[in-house]
């Protein structure tokens, strides 16, 4: 079977599957498991590595999607020879992919034609389902089976212990940073599965724009800088120039020293195997009494208190 990956949350439960092998070429932001970097790389993005800062970046991709619909390009003669049986695709965000449109149009015209898998969770709950969807397109409905009774253990083994918490902090996840948006989707139900209360970002809703005013009457205890895929030294730059704001250091996560980087790339914005990582580091960062020392180490920064 011939796999071609245009998601990096696909290319992940590919290879948590054990079917790496299976990938032909996969998009320009796939860079898990080991190996896949020295795929075919079937789409570009002219923002991607361009350098911006966020706030270019956030005007560029409003201007991109307001001219064209897309930000991304989709190399259709290299597709093409690749020959695929199955597509991994998504259609539940215009910032994430190529659209679903433009994939399932291109797929009718190729040999075969190929498979079209359509990932577009919301929840947990559906990315679960999507590793096993993905493991029924690919023949591996067993190994997907295993995978899900692995992670489903790991989120149990959190939400069981902070059953035992003694109060639940009022977390701000932070999903941008200028302006400031507040995680959805699948990320505020981490919150409260890791024992904390998400004060802006509501479970299976979209990411959204937040002002500064609402994030200070939000008064979160505990705030995570996880920036939409930037890793922790690319989101440490944002976070030096957000000590510039006013309402800033006004903040109790900030005053207490409870403000955390995290690699939001690696672990938040990818609905794949690696949220249950997600989990495991939201749950230290909001239950150190619990958890610290508890799970490897993912590179979180605590930011110094102001």
């Amino acid at each position: 079977m011939r796999v071609v990956s245009l998601l990096p949350a696909a290319t992940e439960i590919v290879g948590a599957l054990g079917l790496t092998d299976a990938l032909v070429g996969v998009s320009h932001e796939c860079d898990e498991p080991p190996g896949v970097q020295r795929l075919p790389r079937v789409t570009r993005c002219e923002i991607h590595g361009a350098g911006l800062s966020s706030e270019e970046v956030d005007r560029r991709v409003r201007e991109m999607l307001q001219a064209s619909g897309t930000l991304y390009a989709l190399d259709e003669p290299l597709l093409r020879s690749l020959r695929p049986d199955v597509i991994l695709t998504q259609r539940l965000c215009d910032v994430c992919a190529v659209g679903y449109g433009t994939v399932a149009a291109l797929a009718e015209t190729l040999p075969g034609p190929p498979r079209v898998v359509n990932l577009e969770p919301s929840s947990l709950e559906d990315v679960f389902a999507d590793v096993l969807r993905v493991g029924e397109a690919l023949g591996a409905r067993e190994r997907a089976e295993g995978l899900l009774r692995s992670l489903r253990e790991r989120v149990e083994a959190v939400d069981t212990q902070t059953a035992q918490a003694e109060r639940r902090p009022r977390c701000f996840l932070m999903e941008w940073a200028h302006p400031p948006f507040c995680a959805g989707h699948w990320n505020p139900e981490l919150v409260r599965l890791a024992g904390g209360d998400e004060v802006l970002g509501r479970a299976g809703e979209p990411s959204r724009g937040v002002s500064w005013e609402e994030v200070s009457r939000a008064a979160p205890e505990v705030l995570v800088l996880a920036s939409c895929g930037y890793d922790v030294a690319r989101t440490l730059q944002d976070a030096a120039s957000l000590r510039a704001h006013p309402a800033w250091e006004s903040l109790p996560a900030v005053r207490c020293g409870r403000a955390y980087v995290v690699n939001g790339s690696a672990y938040f914005s990818r609905p794949g195997p690696r949220l249950a990582d997600s989990l495991e580091i939201l749950a230290e960062v909001l239950h150190p009494e619990l958890f610290a020392g508890r799970f490897p180490d993912r590179g979180i920064v605590r930011l110094p208190a102001e």
